[in-house]
């Protein structure tokens, strides 16, 4: 038809019009595949298709096989078309003056064929995001290898476009899900870890004899959350490393490899995750949250948590993702040091929570058991009050909760007769030093002032100073809340003979065994001590108890 001088621009139109007949079928049979798969439509019944091998494409594929079926129908066919029409009407014999027939020509086909690949990515990155729930990545990656492939042999068909470039974006993306799915999976993992312990530590607890720990053990739960966590960031970058296999085209090229291992799984996966772990850690300290009402045990638990993950499991992690993605100093982002005192800070703030919580809840009974007495008309002591037996109680569990996380950290030595000390001895000194500064002072000074003046040379004690990562400090900082609140309940109230001497024995109690729960005896001598100061100072008749009374009631206590 050329020879016989027909128009060239005619003809390419009628070529590429025949052409798009069979190609637009093939389309067709990619979106009936998608709706399909999808769940939009309903395979057909043998008797409404149109021919027997229509029945391939009446069933779901695979990623795998959607791949390949488009590859052999509409690649095949438009890599056809494009042989085709560049050999009739770019490389015939020509001369100068068909030089600007050939260009448009070539400009046809280019609009032509970029119109219908538009449509063909479309179809693909939709059947691609089907698959993001998948999940086994070997058949994606296959599929996606395949798909790279054919591209980068259309575009030696066609110089002026960059069809594997597109074909890489759209395997970036997929990745990009992938890596975004895997991250979800962690965080859900993490969430269920969460639920399991919560559920382990209200669960009841039956205590064989002989036993002497009570209900599960903190550091075995710890521990099973901790595997539990890596071996799921293991098997997530296991299942990722498909995308670099030394057999996948796409992974070998620069601008795929080294976003997708830098951002995407090390920056968008895993730091991304510990950065979840740490901030739903913290949500557990915002009382105003939801979270807020965490019981104070798991509070305990995720501290250590996260010092364990500043001690080792960051920096495990981190340096696993950069072996096996193959990462070197220059392409790092976040720096495990960063990491590390993210979790530090975290574990700081939930241990300084955790104490504040359970001084409070102490201190909330202490509050109750002060305001709820009549100090000036109860009767003369013959026990301690319960609630310094559930206030020594509580303390006790707190202190075999906190040993099987931390260690027992340093104490200040003790003196020989810590428990021994009595109350009765400590006013019976107080009032001696009353006459004696009342020998040598005006008789109008204040005896209030006596203190006041004492506390000028004892050392500030500090109640809510961060805690330490050990036994001790933790036990020392919440018994410093409970006794600081006694102390402030007892200066509101006005006390008889008998309220004074209440306080006296259950202070004496409280001696005989709080000394040994904190890292310097002293700091609860001096808080008892201005707790029954306070109660002398606001007692209307000041007579204390004999010490060898209050060592027997608290005794037989």
């Amino acid at each position: 038809m050329l020879q016989l001088n027909e128009p060239a621009g005619n003809l390419c139109d009628e070529f590429l019009s025949h052409a798009k007949n069979t190609l637009d079928d093939n389309l067709e049979s990619l979106d009936y595949q998608l709706k399909l798969q999808s769940g939009e439509e309903k395979p057909k019944l043998p008797s409404e298709l149109e021919k027997p091998s229509d029945a391939y494409i009446n069933q779901t594929m695979d990623i795998l096989e959607f791949i390949d079926y488009s590859c052999n129908s509409f690649l095949s066919n438009i890599c056809l078309v494009i042989a085709s029409y560049i050999d009739m009407f770019i490389n015939r014999p020509k001369d100068e003056d068909e030089e600007a027939i050939n260009d448009i020509a070539l400009s046809k086909l280019v609009n032509f064929i970029m119109g219908l690949m538009e449509k063909y990515f479309f179809y693909v990155e939709r059947r691609v995001q089907l698959e993001r729930e998948t999940g086994d990545n070997t058949i994606l990656v296959r599929a996606l290898d395949r798909f790279h492939r054919r591209l980068q042999a259309m575009n030696k068909l066609l110089p002026d476009t960059d069809f594997a470039r597109v074909g890489t974006d759209i395997v970036s993306r997929a990745a990009h899900d992938r890596v975004v799915h895997y991250l979800q999976t962690l965080k859900q993992h993490f969430s269920d870890c969460l639920t399991d312990i919560r559920q382990s530590l209200a669960a009841p607890r039956l205590v064989a004899k002989g036993e002497t720990s009570v209900g599960n053990n903190l550091s075995e739960l710890l521990s099973s959350a901790e595997a539990s966590i890596v071996d799921q960031v293991k098997s997530v970058l296991s299942n990722l490393q498909a995308f670099i296999a030394s057999d996948i085209t796409f992974a070998m090229k620069p601008y795929f490899r080294g976003h997708f291992c830098r951002q995407e799984v090390r920056e968008g996966l895993l730091v991304s995750y510990l950065r979840h772990i740490n901030h739903t850690a913290m949500e557990f300290c915002d009382s105003m949250g939801d979270r807020g009402s965490a019981p104070p045990t798991l509070l305990l638990l995720l501290s250590r948590l996260c010092i364990d993950f500043d001690n080792a499991t960051v920096s495990y992690m981190v340096n696993l993702v950069d072996e096996q993605f193959v990462l070197e100093e220059k392409q790092k982002g976040t720096t495990v040091a960063e990491l590390r005192q993210l979790f530090r800070d975290g574990a700081q703030r939930m241990l300084n929570h955790y104490v504040s919580v359970q001084g409070l809840v102490i201190s909330q009974m202490l509050r109750k058991s002060v305001e709820t007495r009549d100090w000036l008309n109860t009767i003369e002591p013959r026990n301690v009050r319960a609630v310094m037996k559930r206030v020594v109680e509580d303390i006790t569990a707190i202190d075999t909760q906190v040993g099987q996380l931390y260690e027992e950290g340093i104490r200040k030595e003790r003196s020989s007769d810590s428990s021994r000390r009595t109350f009765g001895n400590f006013s019976m000194s107080r009032q001696q030093q009353r006459s004696q500064w009342g020998r040598y002072a005006p008789s109008t000074l204040d005896n209030s002032l006596l203190s006041n003046i004492q506390k000028l040379f004892s050392e500030r004690i500090e109640i809510f100073s961060m805690v330490e990562f050990s036994k001790v400090s933790v036990l020392t900082g919440i018994i410093k809340i409970s006794l600081k609140t006694f102390l402030e309940c007892v200066r509101l109230r006005t006390l008889g003979r008998y309220g004074l001497q209440q306080i006296q024995v259950d202070t004496h109690y409280l001696q005989l065994y709080l000394w040994r729960f904190v890292s310097d005896e002293n700091l609860v001598h001096f808080l008892l001590d201005e707790i029954a100061s306070s109660a002398v100072h606001r007692c209307l008749d000041p007579v204390m108890m004999e010490s060898s009374v209050v060592e027997l009631i608290c005794e037989r206590g």
